[in-house]
């Protein structure tokens, strides 16, 4: 591979794996709402807020860091009274002083804020926030990616009007045109010391898994692991799950992301270290088996698009399971088998918002990705006539990538419309 489309895919993965607190849609809303009050100079008396349906739906009920609350109205009155639009996905790492400041605001003032759907909206991820303060407005409105700015303005003053094409998804610009050749290649043969940027995801991960342990939401990770009974699997899977818990349910550790989400992110990191240290690995081996995980589900992830209908855990799980076929000495066919194995497993698994018991759809993509590599590694292999899978590996994951992108838009519909009017 040359050193020019190896500098871009790690360009690439440093672009798409990144620190974040807290789920990322209430984050990405949170840093608008901080960029427009910024923008305006002065405390709002009216904030409205835009939102396409993918982020209003992952926005609804998770766990706001270090609050014991859930939902927008908190992470806006955090980002209104002490929010700092340079931390970007982290803006909501606030001391406890900020957080009580935060609560006493939304207590007065919550009828300020007024949250609503952008219709009609054609990006999945699309975040306005206008504050208003008399006769004064600034604007700021982020698409595409969850930190990426496209429009800023202050009243008849445009400050910032970006095209929005320029930060979209797929193979644009100076980023790599990927296959799972190319992603294969570039974790197998890279040189070792270019790669190693990946272990950082390993630290903070697991200290996230470590307190999801103490007991969070669903207790997922915990009451998995007081049954594994030695089990390596299910002891890994805990372990993972476990910082799902923790994350989900308003912890205000940072975690390591993938493509914009938190849960992405823990998913291609924690199986594949915990299981490469549980069988003796070597450092070298467990370094290129993330590198592939998490490159694998970048790949997948920009043909599904940065939101979707499709769960995430779907294109993260898939990284895991080739990084675990690799770390089982599988060749480059073998973690194809597995890809393809996954596919026609969980490509339907629906994305009904972010939330506690986001852990246990984890705990079920993982399994499956152990089931498929283990099946891969005795060279079996979902039929080409199957499902979506076909001979060639790059186009069963464009086939997976249509589903999610373009044959479950109605989906969303629904799922939002149940989530809005439920009788509880």
């Amino acid at each position: 591979m040359d050193e020019k489309l190896r500098c871009q895919i790690i360009n690439l993965i440093k672009k798409e794996v990144v620190v974040a607190t807290g789920c990322t849609e209430p984050g990405a809303v949170a840093l608008a709402a901080a960029k427009a009050r910024e923008t305006l100079g002065e405390m709002p008396d009216h904030v409205d807020l835009l939102l396409s349906k993918n982020v209003y739906k992952n926005a609804m009920g998770v766990g706001i860091p270090g609050t014991g609350m859930v939902g927008l109205p908190i992470a806006v009155a955090i980002a209104l009274t002490s929010g700092d639009s340079s931390r970007l996905l982290e803006v909501l790492t606030v001391p406890q002083s900020d957080v009580d400041e935060a609560k006493r605001w939304l207590s007065n003032n919550g009828d300020k804020i007024n949250i609503g759907l952008k219709n009609p909206c054609e990006d999945k991820l699309y975040i306005e926030c206008i504050c208003r303060k008399g006769d004064n407005t600034a604007t700021a409105v982020i698409s595409k990616r969850h930190t990426n700015f496209i429009f800023i303005s202050k009243n008849d003053k445009v400050l910032l009007n970006s095209d929005c094409s320029a930060s979209g998804e797929g193979d644009i610009g100076d980023e790599p045109v990927l296959s799972e050749r190319i992603v294969y290649d570039f974790a197998t043969t890279s040189p070792i010391e270019e790669l190693m940027f990946i272990n950082d995801t390993v630290k903070l991960n697991t200290a996230a898994a470590n307190e999801g342990l103490k007991g969070y939401g669903l207790n997922t990770g915990r009451i998995l692991m007081e049954n594994a009974e030695g089990d390596i699997v299910h002891t890994v899977i805990a372990r993972t799950v476990a910082a799902s818990d923790a994350r989900m349910d308003g912890c205000t550790l940072p975690v390591y992301s993938n493509s914009g989400s938190g849960n992405q992110g823990i998913a291609c990191t924690l199986p594949v270290y915990e299981y490469g240290k549980a069988k003796g690995c070597d450092s070298e081996k467990v370094t290129r088996a993330l590198i592939l995980s998490h490159l694998t589900s970048i790949y997948i992830k920009r043909g599904i698009g940065r939101l979707s209908a499709l769960c995430g855990i779907v294109n993260a799980s898939i990284g895991v399971t080739s990084g675990i076929t690799f770390l089982h000495g599988g060749n480059y066919d073998q973690i194809c088998y597995a890809i393809k194995n996954m596919i026609n497993t969980i490509a339907g698994m629906v994305c009904d918002g972010a939330k506690p018991s986001c852990a246990l759809k984890m705990s079920t993509g993982l399994y499956s990705a152990f089931v498929s590599a283990e099946l891969a590694l005795h060279d079996k292999v979902v039929d080409t006539c199957d499902g979506l899978s076909e001979r060639d590996i790059d186009f069963s994951i464009r086939n997976l990538g249509r589903l999610g992108k373009y044959g479950m838009d109605q989906t969303d519909d629904v799922v939002l419309d149940i989530m809005t009017h439920k009788q509880l």
